[in-house]
């Protein structure tokens, strides 16, 4: 079997094994949620008996290892369960699927991330690139400088930031991305303008200076100095001799960062009141939805898993070494 086949399956497997870990950790830390659901939902007035007939409803009674092997093998099949929310002691069940309730939010979180992505991702390789190709330079500072700043603040401070700038002071965009199914394409992007700008302004620094740093770690490799000696232009070395070796590092920080605007969005979330699935995930663990926790969190998981194991791929795919075995 070749190298970079057998490298893969390795990977694919590693991740999966990984997810199954993680998800008995998700299970687990839910299991010791302070609180009950089925008294949070009765009150104090309820009886035992009405509490253990509730919780037998649930399913809750059962050992905590039923439960999991339950869950997971759901979870094979596709299905993640009923939300506890809409449940009620009067025998009335207005509870929803797990998944429709997190399909419509799981779309609105990737809308967020893939219009981020489509400015943050170029963004990055741009300042990257030129702050490499004209290093110590007065440009080269001052892009440091900016990112070195947006990286110093969290997520929510730059949020109040652009809220200020750009709500307040100037009443350019709105401060809450209030979107429903049926907002129009042109009018989600315009709501979705001052999350899309936080998570950018977040991203960018870091993306930006792995490349500038993988770029110049290059410049004093033999090869490049080769080129400089036939003539070539800066332009030139960078863009067709340093930057095409420097995908490994760079392909792993942008697959972190795209991993961090599905997963650690909910900060921003929350800020905007953003329905996203992050915004679904603290109601969730603030009612004690034990089955909408687990989703969001396996989602997250397996999210991260993927992108982190897409440039772990798209690594070994690029590295000459492996594609050219001895």
């Amino acid at each position: 079997m070749h190298p970079i086949i057998r490298t893969i399956l390795q990977r694919l497997g590693l991740g999966l094994f990984t997810l199954f870990l993680v998800s008995i950790v998700i299970f687990s830390a839910i299991e010791f949620l302070p609180g009950d659901f089925t008294e949070a939902v009765l009150g104090q007035a309820a009886t035992r008996e009405t509490v253990a007939a509730f919780r037998h409803e649930l399913g809750l009674d059962q050992p905590a290892w039923i439960r999991y092997f339950d869950w997971i093998g759901s979870v094979l099949q596709g299905d993640f369960g009923t939300s506890f929310s809409g449940r009620a002691s009067s025998g009335v069940d207005r509870s929803r699927e797990v998944v429709d309730l997190i399909a419509p939010r799981l779309m609105n979180t990737l809308f967020l991330a893939a219009m981020t992505a489509i400015i943050a991702v170029p963004l990055a390789l741009f300042l990257g690139v030129t702050a490499a190709l004209y290093r110590n330079s007065l440009y080269d500072r001052i892009v440091n400088a900016g990112t070195l700043s947006t990286i110093s603040m969290p997520e929510f401070f730059v949020a109040y930031i652009l809220i200020l700038l750009l709500s307040t002071l100037v009443p350019v965009f709105p401060t809450l991305a209030a979107v429903t199914p049926r907002t129009p394409l042109l009018e989600r992007i315009y709501l979705t303008a001052l999350p899309s700008m936080t998570l950018t302004l977040v991203i960018v620094a870091h993306m930006m200076r792995m490349t500038r740093a993988a770029i110049i770690n290059l410049l004093a490799s033999p090869y490049i100095e080769m080129a400089r000696l036939k003539g070539l232009s800066g332009r030139r070395v960078i863009l067709h001799h340093a930057l095409p070796n420097a995908w490994a590092p760079i392909v792993n920080v942008i697959a972190f960062n795209l991993a961090y605007l599905v997963v650690g969005v909910v900060v921003v979330e929350v800020v905007f009141v953003y329905p996203g699935i992050g915004q679904l995930m603290v109601d969730a663990v603030t009612a004690r939805d034990i089955p909408v926790v687990q989703a969001c969190a396996l989602i997250f998981a397996a999210t991260y898993i993927l992108l982190n194991l897409l440039a772990d791929i798209i690594s070994i795919v690029t590295n000459p070494r492996l594609l050219h075995p001895r």
